[in-house]
């Protein structure tokens, strides 16, 4: 996975999961991970070494994947916006009842909203 990528990644886990971390290890994940902070900086600002930062980094980066793998939030997540999409697709091939599809227009998009 390049760089961009796996970023993305973590911060849609840390979306969903970020709270479950010790406050400790929130703080130094957001730092290097959505800052993006070197590591250096990290553990300047800390009061640890590099490697602590790193082994923080991915400690955190396992458990927001586990998480995922039992939970699969993500995954639903996805599943019910692609769902929603194709709703949407659906609705506009449809012609015959305006308020019908007005109303489930409006439905489909407040459920991307809660997403």
């Amino acid at each position: 996975m390049d760089g961009i990528a796996e970023i993305v990644e973590l911060s849609l886990l840390y979306d969903f999961y970020g709270e479950l971390l010790k406050e400790h290890n929130k703080k130094i994940f957001e730092a290097y991970v959505l800052n993006d902070y070197s590591l250096s900086e990290i553990a300047a600002e800390e009061g640890i070494t590099r490697q602590g930062v790193h082994d923080i980094v991915k400690r955190c980066t396992r458990q927001l994947r586990e998480y995922e793998e039992q939970l699969h939030l993500i995954q639903k997540f996805n599943r019910t916006k692609e769902k929603v999409t194709e709703i949407r697709s659906l609705l506009k091939e449809l012609s015959g009842e305006p308020n019908v599809v007005t109303r489930a227009e409006q439905l489909a998009d407040e459920i991307l909203q809660e997403l």
